[in-house]
Order: structure tokens, then sequence, then C-alpha cells
């Protein structure tokens, strides 16, 4: 029932932002004076249809993309309204009003969360006593000459290592992306209306590690993510599995661990784990690695000594729900390059790609976890997702591909460029062999996706 349950939901989701996506497309062209003859939902065989004006909007039968048919689009047509007889900036405003109207969607559900929850200040939780951030020397900004030592709960940075900081995951996503070194970094926060500067030299922690993360909780001890390469992933340990035991120890809770791994940390003994993995119980042994590095303060026990909860969040005036709405699209979309940059290097192996099947899987862990905090926390962390998975569609199709809106855009601005366009024969192959490998892409994710997924 729940499967069924998040299927829906996530079909739901996937449908709003298509529309969204699509109607961007639709109002842009009509506003030029291009005729639209269908509006469509999925592909496929129709299933229902109605007419406004000269334009039908379909739903059809795969729900898998949609489409805003215009005349003119992928042929040359002597007509006044044809897409392919307006001006390059008319097409271009037209191709690149989808991507934006994703952003504009992602725009409007932030600024329904933040003005229900709140935003989240890097406001720092936790400084380690006798760590860098603890022992390091500020001083106001104001010219006043004042100076504090150490930092202290309740700090709220704003910039770190010249980087504009407006919330906390802005921090934690920038941990996690840019690697730490042992290199001196300047930390701007803000204590009690004053503004302090400093800088903080971290240490190298050496430790032996597991390579993932848990929540500790009464809930089961359910794996978060794996480090690629590390001890539990070379185990073949999935993001996702249950451990129910660790040397013949029983684990029911993310507190049994804590409390097992507080009292016999790791020291590069054997571990022997039992998991639940879709279901299925299996075995397996993990053997701790050795690591002398420089790590992103996520926690309080690390290189720096600070701590963060972005789930700690301020309530917004108007003004602020309006800054951090736009605050909140621009994390999503910053995130989002990264993630892509990290996926070309070759930093992100293909099975942090997920598609369609894996969303509905996390959808349905979201909707389990939420349950307990009600239906308001349910709406909001599907909000949440709708968030993200608009934001990613927009920053994709800008990306200068064929078939895509990015690759669309890239033919217009060729023309702008040279004052003439490229033959429609040829840039219609181009496309032609994007929208093949886009296919084969599709492809590949969905058997990805359940890989994953259940096995």
């Amino acid at each position: 029932m729940g499967t069924a349950v998040s299927i829906i939901i996530g079909i739901l989701i996937f449908s709003i932002i298509i529309i969204f996506h699509e109607l961007g497309h639709l109002i842009v062209a009509k506003k030029n004076g291009i005729s639209v003859p269908e509006f469509s939902l999925g592909m496929g065989p129709r299933l229902c249809s109605f007419k406004i004006g000269e334009t039908r909007y379909s739903l059809r039968l795969l729900l898998i993309g949609g489409a805003c048919q215009m005349l003119g689009e992928d042929e040359i047509l002597e007509d006044e309204r044809a897409f392919n007889s307006k001006g390059p900036w008319a097409r271009f405003a037209v191709i690149f009003a989808g991507p934006f109207f994703n952003f504009i969607m992602a725009f409007i559900l932030s600024v329904i969360i933040i003005s229900l929850l709140g935003y989240d200040p890097a406001r720092v939780q936790d400084v380690e006593k006798g760590s860098p951030a603890a022992e390091a020397v500020f001083t106001a900004t104001d010219n006043s000459g004042k100076t504090v030592t150490g930092m202290r709960y309740g700090d709220i940075i704003s910039k770190y290592d010249g980087q504009r900081v407006s919330l906390c995951r802005e921090l934690l996503t920038t941990f996690q992306f840019d690697e730490m070194s042992g290199k001196p970094f300047e930390v701007i926060f803000e204590r009690e209306g004053v503004e302090y500067k400093g800088t903080i030299t971290p240490n190298a922690i050496r430790k032996y590690e597991g390579g993932f993360t848990y929540t500790p909780s009464e809930k089961p001890c359910t794996i978060g993510q794996v480090t690629k390469g590390g001890a539990f992933d070379k185990a073949g340990v999935k993001g996702g599995d249950t451990i129910t035991s660790v040397n013949g120890v029983e684990i029911k809770t993310g507190n049994d661990l804590n409390e097992y791994l507080s009292a016999h940390p790791f020291d590069g003994s054997e571990l022997n784990l039992t998991l639940d993995h879709k279901g299925k119980s299996y075995e397996t042994t993990v053997i701790p690695t050795y690591s002398e590095r420089y790590v992103a303060p996520a926690y309080a026990s690390n290189s720096v000594g600070l701590g963060f909860n972005h789930n700690d969040r301020d309530d917004a005036n108007p003004l602020q729900v309006l800054k951090y709405g736009f605050v909140e699209v621009k994390y999503w979309i910053v995130t989002t390059f990264k993630s892509l940059g990290k996926l070309f290097t070759g930093q992100l192996s293909s099975d942090d790609i997920g598609g369609p099947v894996r969303v509905v899987s996390e959808l349905e862990n979201t909707i389990e976890e939420s349950k307990e905090d009600g239906i308001l926390y349910i709406v909001v962390n599907l909000m949440n997702w709708a968030i993200l998975l608009s934001a990613n569609l927009g920053v994709m199709n800008l990306l200068p591909l064929p078939a895509l809106d990015g690759g669309r855009l890239v033919f217009i601005i060729i023309e702008l460029v040279r004052g003439k366009p490229i033959d429609k024969e040829k840039e219609g192959w181009v496309h032609a062999i994007g929208i093949i490998l886009l296919l084969i892409l599709m492809v590949f994710i969905f058997f990805n996706d359940i890989k994953n997924v259940f096995f």
C-alpha cells in the first residue's frame, strides 16, 4: 500500500513539474504570436483531451515527459505564426522559458516552506573544547578593536573562506563537495549584533573509519550514505540497508549502534555485521580503514571543532521569506552543478545516479520517516523533493546538449553571432542523435535504479 501511494505521489510530482516546464514554453510562445497546436502531458496514444482556442490540451498514456508543440518548431514553414519565422531573441525566450519556469516553481514552493517553518541560518550548535574554533582569536569588523577568543553556540556564520553563506545547508554542502586541507581559512560570524572576523587552522584527524552515516534514534539503524571506496562500501554495504547486529550484539535502533560504537570505537579490528537489504538478511565483514586527513567541520568532533544542524530554523518576516526563497533556489542550482561536476570528474559513480524509480523509493522512505511528525511535515518534505527535482530539471535542460533546451539555445546563440541560422536539416540531425543518446541514457538509469532499489 505504501509503495502504491509513493508511486502515485511520484507521478503527481513529476507531472506538476513537467506541466510547469511546458507551461513556460506555452505562455511565452503565445506572447510572441507563435501558434501552439497541442500542449500535452506524457507520450504515446492520447487518452483524453480538450480544446481551448487553437490549442488542444492532451493527456497521453505514458506519463514520461510532455510537449508544447509549436508550429514550425522542427520544420521550415512560410507562416508568420510559425516558430521558425520569429527572430532569434523571440525563439531564445520561448526555449529558455521552460527551465526558467522550473526555477519559478522551486521559488514558489521555497517561499511556502519558509513561510511555514522559517529558514536555516548557519548557526553554530557545538564547539569542541580545545579545538581550533575554540582557541582562534576573532576581531570585530567595525574597527572598534574588540576581540573575542573562540566561537561558541549561537554564532551565525556569514562568510566562510571567502564564500558568502546564507543557509546552514550551503555551508554543509560546501564542506561535502570541497575537500578541506590544513590551510588556514577565514571565518566571519555575527554574535549579539557584532560581526567578527578571524582565521582558523584545521587539525589533522587521525582515526579508523567505516565510511558510512546513520542516525542515532529509536528507529531501526538504517545506513544513510556509504562513502565510495570506504570500508563499508568495500564490504558491499549499501545505503538503505539496516544493521541488525554487530559482532553478535543485537542492534535494534540507531541508538543501539551509537552506544556500541561509543564502547567499542573503530581500531582496525574486523566487524562482523548482519544487515537487512530489501527484506533479505545477509552477513558481511568490515575492516575499518585508517585515515590521516582534514575533514569537513560537519560535526563537533572534527578538524575544526564546529557542529551544525540545518534543521534548526528561524522565523522569517515577509521580506526575508522572499530573500531566502531566492537563496533556496540558488542553493539547489549550485548544488546540482557541483554534483554534475563530481560526476564528470569521476568522483561520483553510477550508483550515485538516480532516476524515477530511485526517486519513488526515496519518496516512500521520506513518507515513512515523516509519519510520526504529522501530515504537515510529510507535505513539507514532499515539497522539498519537488523543489529539488524542479531545480534539477531546470539545470539539466539548460545543459548545452543536443535535443535539450540548452542545445537548442546554443544554435540560436551561434545564429546571433554569425548573423544567420544553421542549416535546419543539419540542426535536426544533431537533435535526432541527441534524442537517441538520451533514450539510451534513460534505459541505463532505469536499469541502474532497478539494481540499486531492488537488489
